[in-house]
């Protein structure tokens, strides 16, 4: 085909390398990776935001896999990268699910749950409130232009086909899991501790007033107590999403330059 001809076979190869690391570093990290959108959108998608890094970015196309074993090494290496960043990011989101599952579960909503279109699995309603008004927060403050001008910037200190497990590496994602519990604490807390006074409050007055049938009373109340002061809380996570935004540049530099070899 004379369409074939007009295709220079180095500069494809120096595309095709860009891809390879661009849509599995996309696939790997929130919002993009959702089964929310088709799989042919999100090829397309990455095959127009790797054209658009490709014209900006230098390739050694010396790195270019000229054999099997070649490419399953460098297809691991670009993987254990996207899993990486994916998994830093995500422990954050999760943070605020997490708070969300623990305000539910004192609420009463243990049992109500739906069905999450991104995983498949059946979550808390405010578990999926939370993390949507997180998502939305994430996007407004242009936490995706933090995503792509990372992944260009990945081409410059880590090489393509390169990955070095650093021992600083495991360390901080261990730091960073940690942080997930205690930054759901922080989130729920005026949360959590209204409804313990509820509770409480209504544990007294069952032990005082017998006759009272304190179940009918106290899950209405419960309920909307919950309701309320998570509606309250959502600026918590309004300021917790900002402040994460304006750090994430910072740690995904730090992750790529020991990924890199420190």
């Amino acid at each position: 085909m004379e369409i074939l001809n007009v295709i220079d076979p180095d500069q494809f190869r120096a595309y095709m390398l860009v891809l390879l690391r661009i849509s599995i570093f996309l696939f790997m990290l929130p919002v993009f990776s959702s089964t929310v959108f088709p799989d042919r959108l999100k090829m397309g998608f990455a095959l127009v935001v790797s054209l658009l890094v490709y014209s900006v970015v230098e390739i050694d196309l010396s790195r270019f896999p000229m054999n099997v074993v070649s490419t399953g090494l460098l297809i691991l290496a670009e993987a254990m990268i996207g899993v990486t960043l994916g998994l830093c990011m995500r422990m954050f989101f999760a943070s605020v699910q997490l708070a969300g599952q623990i305000i539910g579960f004192q609420m009463g909503y243990a049992m109500i749950n739906v069905l999450d279109p991104q995983t498949g699995a059946n979550v808390s309603i405010m578990d999926q409130f939370g993390y949507w008004v997180c998502i939305v927060v994430f996007l407004l403050l242009n936490g995706h232009h933090i995503i792509f001008l990372a992944a260009v910037d990945s081409f410059k200190i880590v090489p393509v086909g390169f990955f070095m497990m650093h021992g600083a590496l495991p360390a901080k994602v261990i730091e960073i899991g940690a942080q997930l519990f205690v930054l759901s604490v922080k989130i729920g807390a005026p949360v959590i501790v209204a409804l313990s006074f509820v509770s409480v409050g209504f544990g007294l007055v069952a032990k005082f007033s017998p006759q009272m049938n304190v179940m009918i009373v106290a899950f209405p109340l419960q309920i909307i107590t919950g309701l309320t002061l998570f509606g309250l809380t959502l600026q918590i996570v309004v300021i917790v999403t900002r402040t994460y935004v304006s750090e994430l540049r910072g740690l995904l530099m730090w992750f790529l330059f020991y990924m890199g070899g420190g």
